[in-house]
């Protein structure tokens, strides 16, 4: 059974009462929240609210940005990423997202080193609260200010040379689902993976491309999302949609979106089993 999720950035207007309330009417029981929304709440209420609707986190977002390109030190980011891991444990998020920041005006040995040194503290830290860091490589057409780390495959073979149990990778589809080689990759990628992005695309990611929901552009979604479950993928697909076209069809044909293409890979990939 596929395993799907709706990020709150899908549902950026909606509180989180609001959210509950549609996800279960479509048929989610999964949510990634977004940490900036959530500091609006309060953990304790956010708690309490899925709790009492049974909705499982499926990851936090995000922290991150070791290589001070946010303007934070880099003692701050790691300071704000365990204060990041506190919350996850604390609301039985299994996954943290994390964002390795851009490369700046460091050399890429001296970035890598930034990020190395930041896991080293917060690894351990992550697996004994029983969450899992995954690290999130972006486009370079999408990384501005966010990530050096532009390549899924270079992202996760530092993962596996880093080798620590609580640190994986968060694959986004929207940003790599273009290239060619991705399906031969998924074998790789699968045990290195702790949860899947998914949105549909127009051309190659850019700052202001927008992230549609599944059959509004050209990536093969339903291709990647079966392969991955046929390679042993068992983690969950979060729907990920942004943009003006998200905001033009409303959240709750959006939604909608998402939970017909959720059962139709979930057959599929059932087919496969």
């Amino acid at each position: 059974m596929l395993q799907s999720a709706i990020s709150e950035l899908t549902t950026f207007r909606w509180d989180l009462a609001d959210e509950l309330e549609h996800l279960a009417r479509h048929g989610f029981d999964r949510l990634s929240l977004w940490r900036t929304k959530l500091s609006d709440l309060g953990v304790e209420q956010a708690r309490m609210l899925l709790r009492q609707a049974g909705m499982r986190v499926s990851s936090l977002q995000w922290a991150g940005g070791f290589t001070g390109g946010d303007g934070r030190s880099f003692r701050e980011s790691v300071d704000d990423a365990l204060e990041a891991i506190e919350t996850a444990a604390e609301l039985d998020a299994d996954v943290l997202v994390v964002h390795s920041g851009c490369r700046g005006g460091h050399t890429r040995s001296h970035a890598h080193r930034l990020l190395a040194d930041a896991l080293d503290v917060l690894a351990p830290e992550a697996f004994s609260r029983g969450v899992t860091l995954a690290i999130k490589p972006m486009h370079p057409g999408a990384a501005a200010g966010c990530d050096f780390l532009t390549d899924l495959g270079h992202a996760a073979r530092w993962v596996r040379r880093f080798d620590h149990p609580a640190v994986r990778l968060s694959v986004d589809l929207w940003q790599f689902g273009h290239d060619p080689a991705l399906p031969t990759l998924l074998g790789d990628l699968v045990p290195l993976t702790a949860v899947v992005q998914v949105a549909d695309s127009h051309g190659l990611p850019s700052p202001d491309r927008e992230r549609l929901p599944p059959g509004q552009g050209t990536l093969r979604l339903g291709l990647l999302v079966t392969s991955l479950i046929e390679h042993g993928y068992a983690g969950d697909f979060e729907f990920e949609l942004v943009g003006e076209a998200v905001e033009s069809l409303g959240y709750d044909q959006v939604l909608g979106q998402a939970r017909l293409a959720a059962d139709a890979w979930s057959q599929i990939g059932r087919a496969h089993v």
